[in-house]
C-alpha cells in the first residue's frame, strides 16, 4: 500500500495502517452547514484516529437537486448534506480549518448518477468518495445498470483529473456491502474487487475494497483474507486498503448488544488486517444517531482495536477465495470493457444478488444461515460456481426462516446482553439478601451495630 504522501485519503489511511492503527469513520450528514461543521470538528477531536464523513441527502442521491434547493429555501431539514444544492463556497467554509492532510473527509452518497456530486466535491476541494456502478444502483434505485455504469464511468474520469492538482483521488467500492445482510461472502468479495477494477479502468489509482461484517466471525475472517489475496492479485499497481463495515443488517437494540457487535467488528478488522472501520452506534436499532453517539462509537471501536492482537488463527478454507475467484474470472472473460462485462454478467445471471429486487438482477440466487450462523447458498441460479459450491441445500426457504435469518445477529447480541444483565441482577440480589454472620465493626456506633440480635 505504498503511496506518495500527498495528503490524500488513501495516503492518510496507509500511514495509519503502517503505524498499526485502525482508522475509524462515522456515518454522518445533516443539511445545515453549521451543524455539519460541528459534526466534523467533533469527529476530528475524538480520541481515535478518525476520518470525516459528509453523508448526502436522498434528493441529492437521486439527482433531484431542484427539490433539495427548495427544501433549503423553505428551511426544511433533510436527511443529509445537499452538496450540489449548497453553493461551493458554503461547503468550503464547512471544511475550512477542519479538513486537511491529518483529517481527510469523504463524501458518501448512495447515488447511481454521481457526476454532479463528484463535480461539487471537487469544487469544494475534496477528492474522496465511495459507491460503485453496481453497488449504488441495485440496492438503492430502479435505474438500469446500462445507465448507472456510464454515469459512474464519467464520474471516475472526472475525479481522476484531480490528480493534476497534486492530490490522489480515492474511491471506495460499496460492493462488499450489497443488501447489508444475507449475501454470501464470496459474492461480496468478488463485487468489491470487480468495482475496484472498474475504477482503475477509469483512471482511479487509490481505492478501498469494502466488506460488511456478516453473521459468523470465522467466516468473515476467511472472507477478508480472501479479499486481501485477490486485491494483491488483481490490483498490483493500485494503492488499496480494506474497509470493514460494522454489521449492516437488523441491529441490536440494547446498548450492550450494540456495543458488543461494534467491538466484534473492530476486532475482526484488526485480526484480518483491514485498515479502516465504518462504525455504528448504540442508537442504530431505532433512530438516527446524534453526533455524541457517533463520537462514542468511534472511541469504543478504537479502544477495542487497540486491545486486539493482529493475529489470525486457522479459520479453515471453506471455498470463499475459490468462489470469489470464479466469479471475478467469469466476468473478466466477458470482454475487456469492465462496464460492459458487468452489465452482461448480470444479464446472464453470472452475478446475482440474493433477495435484490432490482429489475436487472436475475433473482434466482438464494442464501440461508446454517446451524453455525454461516451464510450458505440454497440456490446459485446461473452463478458460475457450481464446481466450487457443489451441492446446495434442498430445503425451500420460508418467510419465517427469512425473518429469523434477518434478526439472527440482533437476537444473538441482545440475548447475550440481557442474559448478562439477568445474571448480574441475580448476583446482586443474592449478595444483598445473604445473612451477615460477621461481628459488627467495633468502631461502628450506628444503631444497627448496637441493636440486639
Amino acid at each position: 500500500m505504498s503511496v506518495p504522501e500527498t495528503g490524500s485519503f488513501g495516503d492518510f489511511v496507509a500511514r495509519a495502517h503502517r503505524a498499526g492503527t485502525l482508522v475509524v469513520q462515522p456515518r454522518m450528514g445533516v443539511s445545515d452547514p453549521a451543524a455539519m461543521r460541528t459534526g466534523l470538528v467533533a469527529t476530528r477531536k475524538a480520541t481515535a484516529t478518525a476520518v470525516g464523513t459528509i453523508t448526502l441527502d436522498s434528493y441529492t442521491r437521486m439527482g433531484d437537486n431542484v427539490n433539495a434547493r427548495a427544501a433549503l429555501a423553505a428551511g426544511i431539514e433533510l436527511n443529509g448534506y445537499p452538496i450540489v444544492a449548497h453553493d461551493p463556497a458554503v461547503t468550503r467554509a464547512v471544511l475550512d480549518g477542519v479538513a486537511g492532510p491529518e483529517f481527510p473527509v469523504q463524501i458518501r452518497h448512495g447515488s447511481p448518477c454521481p457526476e454532479p456530486i463528484v463535480a461539487a466535491l471537487i469544487q469544494a476541494g475534496l477528492h474522496a468518495t465511495e459507491g460503485g456502478p453496481v453497488s449504488y444502483c441495485l440496492p438503492y434505485s430502479r435505474m438500469p445498470l446500462e445507465d448507472s455504469i456510464p454515469n459512474w464511468a464519467r464520474s471516475c474520469d472526472l475525479l481522476a483529473e484531480v490528480r493534476a492538482t497534486g492530490a490522489e483521488p480515492h474511491v471506495e467500492s460499496f460492493g462488499g456491502c450489497m443488501m447489508g445482510q444475507l449475501c454470501p461472502p464470496g459474492l461480496l468479495v468478488a463485487l468489491s474487487v470487480l468495482e475496484c477494477l472498474f475504477f482503475r479502468q477509469h483512471g482511479i489509482r487509490s481505492v478501498s475494497l469494502s466488506y460488511a461484517q456478516q453473521t459468523n466471525p470465522d467466516q468473515d475472517t476467511e472472507a477478508l483474507l480472501a479479499l486481501r489475496r485477490l486485491a494483491t492479485q488483481w490490483l498490483p499497481d493500485v494503492d488499496w486498503h480494506i474497509v470493514v463495515y460494522t454489521y449492516m443488517g437488523v441491529y441490536p437494540r440494547t446498548p450492550a448488544g450494540a456495543t458488543g457487535l461494534l467491538e466484534e467488528a473492530a476486532r475482526l478488522a484488526v485480526r484480518a488486517g483491514a485498515a479502516r472501520l465504518i462504525v455504528k452506534t448504540v442508537a442504530e436499532g431505532y433512530r438516527i444517531p446524534t453526533f455524541a453517539e457517533n463520537i462514542a462509537a468511534l472511541e469504543t471501536a478504537a479502544l477495542a482495536a487497540d486491545s486486539c492482537l493482529t493475529i489470525v488463527g486457522d479459520t479453515g478454507d471453506t471455498g470463499i477465495h475459490a468462489e470469489a475467484s470464479a466469479l471475478i474470472e467469469a466476468v473478466l472473460d466477458l470482454g475487456p470493457d469492465l462496464g460492459a462485462a458487468l452489465a452482461t454478467a448480470f444479464r446472464r445471471g453470472y452475478l446475482d444478488v440474493p433477495y435484490c429486487l432490482h429489475p436487472d438482477n436475475a433473482g434466482r440466487a438464494r442464501s440461508y444461515l446454517d446451524s453455525a450462523g454461516r451464510l450458505q447458498w440454497s440456490s446459485i441460479g446461473s452463478l458460475p460456481i457450481r464446481s466450487v459450491v457443489g451441492q446446495t441445500s434442498s430445503a425451500r426457504p420460508t418467510a419465517a426462516g427469512l425473518l429469523a435469518s434477518l434478526s439472527y445477529v440482533e437476537r444473538r447480541f441482545d440475548n447475550a446482553s440481557l442474559e448478562q444483565e439477568y445474571h448480574a441482577d441475580s448476583l446482586a440480589e443474592s449478595v444483598g439478601s445473604a445473612p451477615d454472620d460477621r461481628d459488627p465493626d467495633p468502631g461502628d456506633r450506628s444503631p444497627a451495630a448496637s441493636r440486639p440480635a
